[in-house]
């Protein structure tokens, strides 16, 4: 991976996608039931959201620059923000149902 050149986009946006992954993993750290609880049909995609939406917030504020084209659009701010929303309207919904 090499360094990107810079940040695209809002300075902030990084830092709160970072802090809402960071929410969400200790939220599910404290009550995996959310998850646990579900289907297994419906949890492994649950899972694999999970892994894409935090593994790149994590990620993007390191400005790393992946080398295949695929995993520069899977870190991609539209997509990675999209993947993060979805990830956390899923937990919320589980935490409000449940």
């Amino acid at each position: 991976m090499r360094i990107a050149s810079g940040f695209r986009g809002p300075w902030w946006e990084p830092l709160l996608s970072l802090l809402v992954a960071a929410g969400l993993a200790m939220w599910l750290l404290l009550d995996p039931a959310l998850i646990r609880g579900l289907p297994l049909s419906l949890r492994l995609p649950a899972v694999l959201l999970g892994i894409w939406a935090l593994g790149a917030a994590f990620l993007r504020p390191l400005a790393l620059d992946p080398p295949r084209l695929w995993q520069r659009r899977a870190l991609s701010p539209p997509w990675c923000l999209v993947a993060l929303l979805l990830f956390a309207m899923l937990v919320v919904a589980r935490a409000v149902l449940a």
